[in-house]
């Protein structure tokens, strides 16, 4: 039996992707012949790693085993190369960043050809995800979250804070007019968060406290989509600064009840395992970001 690495790769991307159509974009390969390799690495086990419908594909029970081992595998073996490329000090391999979508395009994007540059040996992948439950499922190394951590189990490194503004459009306040306090925005166009009640908590002093409930009118999940409702003049948002300060600079989007907001900043943390093996990679990435930030 001549199992290779080319072979769990191709195994836990499957499993990762979801479909052999999505694993073959990752692959870079055509879909018949992930098809193919994966019925070659079961031919060599002879044993079924999956059962495949039209519809999905599950793990056997010997597919779960496999799967564990061969993740714990090709980790060793990037450590292993990890560490000789420790002794030449060169930050070398695979990278694998996670972070949400507005943080990623407007805060990581911008910067990678700079990075890159400097460090032409690391391998960058980047994935955009609201929630992480398990870094080693995904395949992530770092993953940027913004707020309030939970995970005592993960390494964190505070990167920066952002404040929050209450933004809208000059359009959307030429038309509907601007709101002079907390209370009046019951009366306005609101967009918020679906399944993130957080995001509809503006940092706004009004007669009841330091944090106004909104109801939105208008929800998403993503703030970047927030954002791009806010330029169409679609409602009144409550967005971080690292996503809109180009926005505000060119007056694309206007700050409102300056004289309620209560100076509240989101923190912005790096979290990544404390067993991991990446030590370099990891430093070197986030000494660059935080720089940026």
């Amino acid at each position: 039996m001549d199992i290779n690495s080319d072979d769990l790769k191709t195994f836990i991307t499957v499993i990762d992707s979801g479909t052999l159509s999505a694993a073959s974009v990752h692959l870079g390969q055509t879909t018949s012949g992930v098809s193919r390799a994966l019925s070659r690495l079961e031919d060599k086990l002879a044993t079924s790693l999956l059962t495949r419908t039209t519809r999905r594909m599950e793990l056997t029970e010997e597919g779960h085993l496999f799967l564990e081992r061969a993740r714990a595998i090709l980790g060793a073996m990037e450590e292993a190369e990890e560490t000789i490329r420790i002794r030449r000090q060169k930050p070398a391999g695979r990278l694998c960043v996670d972070a949400a979508s507005p943080f990623m395009l407007h805060c990581v994007v911008p910067h990678v050809a700079e990075f890159r540059a400097m460090y032409p040996e690391i391998r960058l992948e980047l994935s955009s995800n609201d929630q992480i439950a398990d870094l080693i499922e995904h395949r992530t190394d770092i993953a940027i979250r913004i707020g309030a951590l939970t995970d005592s189990t993960l390494h964190a490194r505070a990167l920066s804070s952002s404040p929050l503004y209450v933004l809208a459009s000059p359009a959307y306040l030429a038309q509907h007019g601007t709101p002079q306090t907390p209370e009046e925005l019951s009366r306005h166009a609101l967009l918020g968060f679906v399944q993130y009640e957080l995001g509809n908590q503006w940092p706004l002093r009004h007669a009841a406290g330091n944090s106004l409930t909104v109801t939105p009118t208008v929800s998403a999940s993503s703030g970047e989509t927030l954002r791009q409702l806010a330029l169409a003049g679609q409602g009144i948002v409550c967005l971080a600064d690292f996503m809109t300060r180009d926005d505000i600079e060119t007056g694309r989007l206007v700050k409102v009840l300056e004289a309620d907001y209560t100076g509240y900043r989101q923190q912005i943390h790096a979290v990544y395992y404390r067993n991991t093996q990446l030590a370099q990679r990891i430093s070197c990435f986030l000494d660059f970001l935080q720089q940026k930030l």
